[in-house]
């Protein structure tokens, strides 16, 4: 029998109240030892909480929950106590001494849910994100995730392969007979039709770009105005600025909303062939690493010397003397603010065209990885002619989509996957 566990699920203490859940097969048990008797099921009952001893711990609501129609699928319990930091602590240490009774790890709650069949792995890697979103998008995206919205598609995938997989399997079985001597006409078509489908979701941005933010950088030679620029962009005096060539050495992020969308600004060192200084030729390199892998450069250099899809940024209008771009995407002055507005527009509609569309779910990278093993093995089915080849390209499909919801999996992913959990979910 796994063991009972318990754990603070409502925000750190101090709070006006704090939530303790308890799940697993000896729930009731512990919630006897507290509060004296199980109280009617789904209703709330005032209670004294006690420790072994009879000292009251706290006055709080209590709530019984018998399995298996619970977020868990198992007996839990809850406590609504008083959210200081000694109730807390009194209350555990008191759950901690009886019999089977244990803290909980990381998403060990969650978990539970999964194993138990109340929750498939899609939806837990959707609630996940919904626990560390801070924008409205990463919200409505993350929560059509943990609500099914692709759990459902991938069943209507599954589905149209297993029809696919009963008609080979007819050929295979029933080959000699005359009514049954090869695929259906429409067999390619349907197929051409799920490929089409799954294709569709594989154009979708990535769920790391969303959860992270649209990854901009500033890049340009020494003293072009990247940190100013980046200062105002993400309006705090985040990165040092000064007339000095070389003053910026490392990369700096500073990850800001905009209208509700996440980005991630990236300061970086100014780029230049001649620098002599050890410690700024680092720099340099770290500089062009983080071009490389941006959603979207904001050059600040010479005219046609930056990154082919970057934008000509001419920065330091208000500057004397300033030598002005002959064609630049913006005009603008980090000190006087002339032209960050426009930037900034500009910035929220190119992210939402890069990021999902409100309320859509995103793919993570081994969903995206999954999804495309299933593209490649009903491509591969099309194309083939022998029926017991295109059962197996069918079976490995098939797998796909049991290993994208938690079907087949392995104990190192899950792992990893619910220890992103904080300890009361």
């Amino acid at each position: 029998m796994a063991d009972t566990i318990f754990a603070l699920s409502s925000g750190a203490a101090p709070a006006a109240i704090g939530v303790i859940r308890i799940s697993g097969a000896r729930a009731g048990d512990a919630l006897r030892s507290l509060a004296g008797s199980l109280p009617p099921p789904r209703r709330a009952s005032y209670r004294s909480l006690v420790d072994a001893d009879g000292q009251v711990l706290d006055r709080a609501f209590v709530l019984w929950l018998p399995g298996p129609g619970t977020a868990t699928g198992e007996d839990l319990a809850e406590l609504h106590c008083h959210g200081g930091r000694a109730v807390i602590a009194a209350i555990e240490a008191a759950l901690a001494h009886v019999p089977g009774v244990r803290r909980a790890q990381p998403g060990e709650f969650t978990r539970r849910a999964f194993a138990n069949g109340k929750i498939d792995l899609a939806e837990a890697e959707g609630l996940a994100d919904l626990l560390f979103a801070e924008t409205e998008l990463q919200r409505r995206s993350a929560l059509a995730m943990a609500g099914g919205e692709f759990s459902r598609q991938v069943e209507r995938w599954r589905a149209g392969v297993l029809e696919a997989s009963a008609m080979v399997e007819a050929v295979l079985d029933f080959a000699d007979e005359d009514d049954v001597t090869a695929l259906p006409v429409d067999f390619v078509l349907s197929l051409a039709d799920l490929r089409e489908d799954i294709a569709a979701w594989l154009t979708r941005p990535r769920a790391e770009t969303l959860r992270e933010g649209l990854r901009v950088v500033l890049a340009g030679p020494p003293n072009a105005g990247k940190s100013t620029l980046f200062n105002a962009l993400v309006e705090a005096e985040a990165a040092i600025t000064a007339p000095v060539a070389g003053t910026t050495r490392d990369v700096l992020t500073r990850p800001v909303a905009i209208e509700g969308i996440p980005f991630l600004f990236i300061d970086t060192a100014g780029l230049r062939d001649d620098a002599d200084d050890r410690i700024e030729v680092i720099g340099v390199e770290r500089a062009r690493q983080q071009v490389d892998g941006a959603d979207l450069v904001l050059w600040l250099g010479g005219e046609g010397q930056g990154p082919e899809q970057g934008w000509e940024i001419d920065a330091q209008v208000d500057r004397p003397g300033h030598c002005a771009k002959s064609i630049a995407r913006h005009r603008l002055s980090a000190v006087t603010g002339e032209g960050l507005g426009a930037l900034r527009d500009d910035l929220v509609n190119f992210a939402r065209k890069a990021l999902p569309r409100a309320g859509e779910a995103a793919l993570s990278e081994r969903q995206r990885r999954l999804l495309a093993e299933a593209e490649a093995m009903l491509s591969g089915a099309q194309q083939l002619s022998d029926p017991l080849l295109v059962a197996e390209h069918l079976r490995l499909a098939r797998l796909a989509f049991d290993s994208l919801v938690g079907r087949a999996t392995t104990e190192d992913m899950l792992d990893t996957l619910f220890g992103r959990f904080c300890i009361g979910k």
